[in-house]
């Protein structure tokens, strides 16, 4: 496997740790960015000891995409592997998120993502290669209660990259959608929720229950963030268990996440059978 030039968005904690920790034990550079790099180099000491290289970036910035092209730049001048990992959930009622909060929840998990391709993009298209791992969630696929903004900014991620699939497939850029589920990373404790509180009426709801039910997880999930980033890592080299897989566009992580796209799966095969008839109902009479 040839060395490659990675950088990894969100990297002082949880997957994307994992995930850099990953690539540099198999050789590669990777450039690895936080809002603040003194921060996270000194909570993650093993980055710096693998030859990782800490760049500052907060992908709700303006200027996210320059500062993109200038670590390029400035190191060396390719990229290989992008991973777009940065992101936060805001969990709760919509009633009680306020516009701000929507709006940062989506510039994080949307728009950071497409500031940070705006600025690798070029690079990989004039080198007519590269791989651009966009990390989702099972939450991107499947939709719990309390979960509607996170959801919704994970599925016009989703969305966005099977555009994005087809579209830089020409230059030899794949895209692949990395999909975790439950996985045993600080995700789960620093969920946000709506500074105005809940609204009486939601309280006993489906949502108050779902809070609870992620608070009382949180310690105990099953999924192990190393694993998944080698499973990442084997995926975009097409070595271990990513061999064959090169043409994959969605990689689910964990049993957890498998269990539940399997059984939407099976709730939307129902659904179109079902609404079959009015969809080929709606044709203009000739």
């Amino acid at each position: 496997m040839s060395h490659k030039t990675w950088l990894v968005t969100g990297a002082s904690s949880g997957l994307g740790t994992a995930i850099t920790e990953s690539a540099l034990r198999a050789g590669h550079k990777v450039l690895a960015t936080a809002r603040n790099p003194a921060k996270a180099a000194a909570a993650n000491p093993l980055i710096a000891e693998l030859g990782g290289i800490w760049i500052s970036l907060d992908v709700t910035q303006p200027e996210t995409t320059r500062y993109v092209e200038r670590a390029i730049r400035e190191n060396g001048g390719s990229i290989d592997v992008l991973v777009n990992n940065a992101g936060y959930s805001l969990l709760g009622s919509i009633e009680d998120m306020s516009e701000a909060e929507i709006e940062a929840q989506f510039s994080t998990n949307l728009f950071g993502p497409i500031r940070v391709l705006k600025g690798a993009l070029p690079f990989m298209r004039k080198q007519r290669s590269g791989t651009v791992v966009n990390v989702s969630s099972s939450a991107g696929f499947d939709a719990f209660p309390g979960c509607a903004m996170y959801a919704g900014s994970k599925f016009a991620l989703e969305g966005m990259s099977e555009s994005l699939a087809g579209e830089l497939q020409p230059f030899g850029i794949r895209v692949l959608i990395a999909e975790p589920g439950i996985f045993r990373t600080n995700f789960l404790s620093a969920f946000v929720t709506p500074e105005a509180g809940m609204t009486e009426d939601y309280e006993g709801t489906s949502i108050e229950g779902m809070l609870h039910a992620f608070r009382a997880s949180n310690g105990n999930q099953q999924g192990d963030p190393v694993k998944a980033a080698a499973r990442i890592l084997e995926v975009v080299s097409g070595t271990g268990m990513g061999v064959g897989k090169e043409n994959l566009l969605r990689l689910p992580l964990g049993p957890d996440c498998y269990d539940r796209f399997q059984a939407k799966c099976d709730s939307l095969q129902e659904n179109l059978l079902q609404m079959k008839e009015i969809a080929y109902s709606t044709n203009i009479d000739i």
